[in-house]
């Protein structure tokens, strides 16, 4: 996500500097966008930033996103929710930059209002293996709000919801990017639960367009970006399958703890104050996705 983020802002004519320390992300990623207007700092965003001269914008998506990984490194987590956030909207302040906060849907946790609205305050469990990272993303926008009324810093908190597109990790966790390299090796696609649970998945590339469009606003409160579209996990096994022309069946495995059950986006604030929805469909997008992966070394044939 992040690399497609720096490489819209760039065809909007920014300078830009990405900072990561790599933990969850790849360098190959940004590789392509080097140029004078695109900088890399390898940072850990807990600790102090310090960037010379003039920003107008800081976007803090540093985190991880997927279980697999949160569950792996709860404390890194639960930091980069807290003290990253902190040093970031610190940065912010210093410069008199706009900030914009990468929340998520997982605020909402196990939701029991369908579909999820702004104004929803979630249903999370703060001792589950999951709030490390619902939490931190909470706390996140508390303190991104008091910043806002405290020191007046013109802040932005989007509420991300399934995302998926080209560069993903391979089997990093999450659907897509685990069902289709399982797919295009014909080996059994592991399907969490009965795949009754629903999800809602949003292609990067509209995604993108949504946050800028929020970042260029004069809104303060937080806005869903995903899309509307509900399906059930195994809906969306059926279409992986199709697309890829795979035979692999499937292997169920056990609900994991706190799971959501439901995942859908109520994008009537986005349409309202941005002129926002998704434009691409899931079938373009999957196809988009899966070509991506076949472009890998590993499923080149």
């Amino acid at each position: 996500m992040g690399s497609h983020l720096c490489e819209y802002l760039l065809k909007q004519g920014h300078e830009v500097i990405a900072m990561d320390n790599l933990l969850t992300g790849s360098i190959n990623n940004i590789e392509h966008l080097q140029s004078e207007r695109f900088h890399f700092i390898k940072h850990n965003v807990t600790e102090y930033i310090y960037v010379a001269g003039e920003i107008d914008y800081i976007l803090h998506f540093a985190s991880p996103a997927s279980p697999m990984d949160y569950l792996k490194l709860p404390i890194q987590t639960l930091k980069v929710g807290a003290m990253g956030t902190h040093k970031a909207l610190g940065l912010a302040l210093e410069k008199g930059a706009t900030f914009l906060l990468a929340s998520t849907s997982e605020v909402y946790g196990d939701p029991l209002v369908h579909p999820q609205k702004e104004d929803y305050w979630g249903h999370v469990n703060p001792v589950g293996p999951r709030g490390v990272y619902d939490e931190a993303k909470r706390f996140a926008e508390a303190l991104t709000m008091a910043y806002n009324r405290y020191h007046d810093v013109d802040t932005k908190i989007v509420r991300i919801f399934n995302t998926y597109g080209p560069r993903m990790r391979v089997n990093d966790g999450r659907a897509i990017p685990a069902f289709v390299p399982q797919a295009l090796r014909g080996e059994p696609i592991t399907v969490f639960g009965d795949g009754s649970q629903t999800r809602s998945f949003c292609y990067v590339d509209d995604l993108i367009e949504g946050i800028y469009r929020l970042l260029m606003s004069d809104t303060h409160d937080p806005v869903n970006i995903g899309n509307p579209n509900e399906m059930t996990i195994s809906q969306l096994v059926d279409k992986i399958l199709e697309f890829t022309g795979s035979s692999s069946t499937i292997a169920y495995k056990e609900l994991p703890e706190d799971d959501p059950k439901i995942r859908q986006p109520d994008i009537t604030r986005a349409k309202e104050l941005l002129g926002w929805e998704p434009k691409v469909e899931l079938e373009d997008g999957l196809k988009r996705t899966i070509e991506w992966f076949k472009s890998l070394p590993e499923f080149a044939s």
